[in-house]
């Protein structure tokens, strides 16, 4: 199994997992129903549990499972690990190391079916990964819909070409690019995903890393831009005006209404401070407030709180001057998240070295392009966070343009770090691989284009 349950018996013999009647919470039937996998037996909530534990037995008595509803999704998973006509009788003690175990997926540089979304889902469940950040704006692209502002979509969404190859050969494909989201489909994919144990956490990345926003509404930014057709880090940020803050404000009164998971990311990250730097109005803000980014943030988290929501932000937040109650993302190496966590902050750890699935696996013959490397399988299961909120791994988009090119970046270096997030059993390599092969022709059945282990 992957991951490797907290406490693990087998038993004799085998047990059909269809041949017995259900009873049990109405939602999980519902999910078996929905994922097409005809397991039955019962099913019982038990609240004495903790917060995505689970018990579950499978002998020749039938199958029996307890926990709070969030382990019995988790415990469906667990089975679908194996096969529901000749399930290996066992008895499964079980509970997560970390309560974040997250994914990010990058949809701002291209905009990936909204199918794919639902299919992302249904693979991050199967691994037990409970959170799923969506990067959803950048220079590149808006993929939000924003009743309020239509252009931060119609114009936001939407750019002339994109690069071709990699960064550093600076060649375009002369092709448009463009799509977005709707609320309504934004909300059928949260809904789908609770259902699955998932809560999306939205990101809207600001005060940098919003080119495409400014083309769309010049007055937000300093100067006339289109939605950048070029990778990398720009110099466009928000102009700190209090009409540019009170459209923010309104983006995520939206936002918000969509996605009902307690934290918004509001990025902060690779901000340049040039056009701050040569206005005089910038400057007049930053004599009255301090620090520009750090203005931003808490203005803006102030804003959140008003909904009862809390803020997440990248580890650069760490370098400004910081409000209470973030919960940073520490992605420039391996002491961030720590660092955070020592300044009084929950962290999620998922620096680059480890955890950057945009990153090649390994340099074999026809490897696709990647923005660096190299992340090796090895690498991403060694991984040992510490003492933080959780683990993420990330899929920033800009070489990945494809949904067969995400799963062959995010498989099976997510499955390792999956381990890594739910798992207490000590690092053993050897043992994961073995492990994997009986996985890989699980993700052979449903079709998912992973990468060839080495």
């Amino acid at each position: 199994m992957i991951p490797l349950p907290r406490q693990y018996t087998p038993l004799e013999g085998t047990l059909d997992l269809t041949a017995l009647p259900f009873t049990g919470p109405p939602a999980i039937a519902e999910l078996l129903a929905e994922l097409g996998f005809p397991v039955a037996g019962e099913w019982i909530a038990d609240n004495t549990f903790g917060e995505e534990a689970y018990w579950l037995r499978a002998d020749q008595s039938g199958l029996k499972v307890r926990g709070r509803l969030s382990g019995l999704r988790w415990a469906v998973q667990t089975l679908r690990s194996g096969t529901a006509s000749a399930w290996q009788s066992c008895e499964i003690h079980d509970a997560p190391r970390y309560s974040w175990r997250g994914s990010l997926l990058d949809v701002a540089r291209w905009h990936l079916p909204i199918e794919f979304l639902h299919r992302y889902v249904d693979l991050m469940a199967l691994h037990k990964l409970n959170r799923l950040h969506l990067h959803l704006t950048d220079d590149q692209g808006w993929r939000f819909e924003v009743k309020r502002y239509p252009r931060l979509t119609t114009v936001g969404g939407f750019r002339r070409e994109s690069m071709r190859g990699h960064y550093y050969n600076f060649a375009f494909d002369g092709t448009p690019h463009g799509g977005f989201y709707t609320q309504h489909e934004l909300k059928n994919l949260v809904a789908y995903a609770k259902r699955r144990g998932v809560e999306i956490m939205p990101e809207i990345d600001l005060p940098g890393h919003t080119q495409a926003a400014i083309a769309a509404y010049p007055q937000i930014g300093f100067e006339n831009v289109e939605v950048s057709t070029m990778w990398g880090i720009h110099d466009q940020v928000l102009n700190t005006k209090d009409a540019t803050v009170e459209f923010i404000k309104h983006v995520l009164d939206e936002v918000v209404e969509v996605f009902p998971f307690e934290y918004v990311h509001l990025g902060g990250d690779e901000v340049r401070s040039l056009q701050w730097q040569h206005s005089p109005a910038a400057q007049a803000r930053a004599d009255s407030v301090g620090d520009l980014l750090g203005w931003w943030i808490g203005t803006l988290a102030t804003h959140l709180a008003s909904h009862g929501r809390k803020t997440a932000v990248w580890d650069e937040l760490l370098d400004a001057d910081p409000p209470e109650g973030l919960l940073f993302f520490g992605w420039r190496d391996v002491t961030r998240a720590p660092a955070a966590r020592a300044a009084g902050y929950d962290a999620v750890s998922c620096p680059h070295e480890h955890c950057y699935f945009d990153w090649s696996e390994g340099f074999r013959p026809g490897e696709p392009t990647a923005i660096n490397g190299f992340v090796p399988l090895e690498r991403v299961y060694r991984f040992e966070p510490g003492e933080v909120t959780g683990v993420q791994g990330q899929l920033w988009t800009e070489y990945l343009p494809t949904p067969a090119l995400v799963e062959y970046r995010a498989f099976p270096r997510l499955a390792a770090l999956a381990e890594v997030g739910w798992s207490q059993a000590p690092k053993d390599f050897a043992g994961f691989k073995d492990r994997l092969r009986a996985h890989l022709s699980l993700l052979d059945s449903l079709n998912v284009n992973y990468r060839p282990v080495d």
